[in-house]
């Protein structure tokens, strides 16, 4: 299985691992929907929203673990 990373498109994690969904809503990144999320990383995203990255990561991948 291919660990998420930063560099990885928003949209794209989510459209291959719907389980992730509930994570970046968790971390206060509720707007998968708008255009930014299509185009922008995951680091981006959570830069614009000051959400640790590492800790976000963190538990993308553990989504996908289970």
């Amino acid at each position: 299985m291919k660990n998420i990373t930063k560099e990885m498109s928003i949209i794209e994690v989510v459209q291959q691992h719907p389980e992730t969904v509930d994570v970046f809503r968790n971390f206060g990144m509720g707007c998968l929907g708008c255009a930014a999320a299509r185009f922008e990383n995951i680091e981006q995203g959570a830069s614009a929203h000051g959400i640790d990255i590492d800790a976000l990561i963190t538990s993308l991948n553990q989504a996908i673990a289970q």
